[in-house]
């Protein structure tokens, strides 16, 4: 059985740094692709980052130079490192995962990772960053 569980949200100021961290179970990081979406009040989920079977780290460039994303396979645990946070980065951030089929790449240079090719979810962690 599939799971995935987030941890590590809370408010912040902006500039501030936080770190999500995805607990996985049932699931081999060295197997399938791991991505961070977000969902803003009112806004569709969109992705943040992801990390493929093999280790490589693909980011919007929304968050592109401010995000790092980390995997600790021993401990079946991803990390999202969020650094120079800005207000617009309040969301729900959710960790999520599909299959050995899930891409996790760039194709023109811009981050593909559909949402759609993602099956299991976490149940999210709320990121409020304010003064």
């Amino acid at each position: 059985q599939v799971q995935l569980v987030e941890s590590g949200g809370g408010l912040v100021q902006p500039g501030g740094s936080l770190r999500l961290s995805c607990a996985t179970s049932g699931v081999r990081l060295d197997y399938y692709a791991i991505g961070w979406f977000r969902q803003a009040p009112g806004k569709e989920r969109e992705g943040v980052s992801c990390i493929s079977n093999n280790g490589s780290t693909v980011y919007a460039d929304s968050v592109k130079g401010r995000f790092t994303i980390s995997r600790e396979t021993a401990k079946n645990t991803v990390y999202l490192q969020m650094n120079s946070l800005k207000i617009e980065d309040t969301a729900v951030y959710y960790c999520a995962t599909g299959n050995q089929h899930t891409p996790c790449t760039y194709r023109s240079g811009r981050y593909h990772s559909p949402k759609h090719e993602y099956v299991y979810w976490g149940q999210g962690a709320q990121v409020t960053v304010s003064s």
